[in-house]
């Protein structure tokens, strides 16, 4: 007669009637009880885990992305040597001619646009109060090309206003106190040149536009003015600092890097890999580490299945021996006792994922209450960036935790299984 296929129907019946079997008819529930829940809990961390990591990396590169060039060119300093001290001083780089420059750039493939910008550093003030701050001269056109900045939802004003005033960001209005239609005034110390030396250049502004871009950093420190009041008020009169290019795949910025050189001979070219790329790959680190640590955890959950396997097959002794005798080959047995197991990781994996994709789901909101009972020190913008725990579930992160799990289980179920598939049914029946 011919053996029965591997994991017949009645290998299934017996693994989950030894599952439910009760404590006095020498089952082991509550054993299989506390593996599934370490197991669910494990997963749901893991899952948990890597979705914020994910949400916290997409949050990190659009707020970069959404709110900066993804690469910038610009001239290398010139060195001046003074006549009268013979001390060499650098001067920076300018760009001259830089709309042809631009239009050059923005014609070459994968670049959708290329802005010409005059940058500064000055200290802006309203009031009794100031605050140190970045300024950006662009054109009100190109302005309003900046996602996170022209976002209509989260600001305030007109940004079309900005040739009769400076755009601000909500930070920066929050520290001075500022609103549409207050003035804000601008130090630089890069002022006029004199016999007496430098001195600094103050003017007055009206701000006609507050924007949030999602990054403490910027909102708190970012000016936004018409490219013309610029080059006046830093003295780049015919001239820009660099020129802003945004390309259609961020990702690949790297490889326009020599065309835009070549675009404008003698340049230098700055990515935003450049500026972020080494926080990238601590995430990166980060996410692996995290990956490993609760993979143990998970480890150590499946490893209870081990404990509880040990003594249904302890317990089950005499019943091993009873199917033995009726025809029950070893690798039957085997698969009936992996099957347990298998029941418990598969069961617990399931609910895990449930609950990792509920919590991931309400991250935000469970954030903010933790926030709320801590008095705000749970989350500090100022320290991590973003104003909020972002979660981004990702099919790719769910299917390595739900297959880390699975392996871990089926795995930890062999030794058990192996034993009692081994057991002498003479052996097993000789007190009985």
């Amino acid at each position: 007669m011919a053996s029965p296929r591997p994991f017949a129907p009645y290998e299934f019946m017996i693994a989950w009637r030894y599952l439910r079997a009760r404590r006095a008819e020498g089952g082991v529930s509550v054993m299989t009880w506390i593996s599934l829940i370490g197991i669910a809990l494990g997963v749901m961390a893991l899952i948990a885990t890597l979705a914020v990591r994910s949400g916290f990396r997409a949050e990190f590169v659009d707020t970069i992305l959404g709110a900066n060039a993804h690469t910038t060119v610009y001239m290398p300093p010139s060195y001046i040597e003074n006549d009268l001290t013979g001390e060499t001083y650098a001067v920076a780089g300018t760009v001259a001619d830089y709309d042809a420059v631009a239009a050059r750039m923005a014609a070459l493939p994968g670049v959708t646009r290329a802005d010409p910008v005059v940058k500064g550093q000055v200290m802006a003030s309203a009031g009794d109060r100031s605050n140190v701050a970045e300024v950006f001269g662009i054109t009100a056109a190109d302005l309003a090309e900046i996602p996170r900045v022209a976002d209509p939802q989260t600001a305030v004003g007109d940004i079309a206003a900005l040739d009769r005033g400076v755009a601000i960001g909500s930070g920066l209005a929050r520290e001075l106190n500022l609103g549409i239609g207050d003035r804000i005034q601008l130090i630089s110390p890069q002022g006029a040149q004199t016999a007496f030396g430098t001195t600094p250049r103050v003017a007055a502004y009206e701000v006609v536009y507050v924007f949030t871009a999602g990054r403490y950093d910027i909102d708190r420190t970012r000016i936004y003015m018409p490219l013309a009041e610029a080059q006046s008020y830093f003295n780049r009169e015919g001239v820009v600092d660099e020129i802003q290019v945004y390309v259609a795949d961020p990702e690949r910025v790297d490889d326009l890097t020599p065309a835009l050189m070549q675009a404008l001979p003698g340049s230098l070219v700055w990515t935003w890999r450049d500026s972020s790329g080494s926080f990238l790959k601590a995430l990166d680190i980060e996410d692996d580490v995290m990956f490993i640590i609760l993979s143990v955890l998970v480890l150590i959950a499946s490893m209870n299945i081990t404990s509880g396997l040990i003594m249904l097959v302890k317990n089950k002794g005499r019943d091993i021996g009873i199917l033995r005798t009726m025809g029950l080959t070893q690798g039957a047995v085997l698969r009936v006792f992996f099957l347990c197991g298998a029941f418990t990781g598969v069961i617990g994996t399931i609910a895990g994922v449930v609950l990792g994709v509920a919590l991931a789901l309400n991250v935000d909101h469970i954030m903010a209450a933790v926030n709320w009972f801590s008095g705000g020190g749970a989350w500090d913008p100022a320290v991590r960036g973003i104003y909020e725990l972002p979660a981004q579930l990702r099919g790719v992160d769910i299917a390595r935790a739900v297959g880390l799990s699975l392996v871990l289980s089926f795995v930890v179920t062999i030794f058990p299984a192996r034993r009692a598939a081994r057991m002498n049914p003479v052996e097993a029946l000789r007190y009985e």
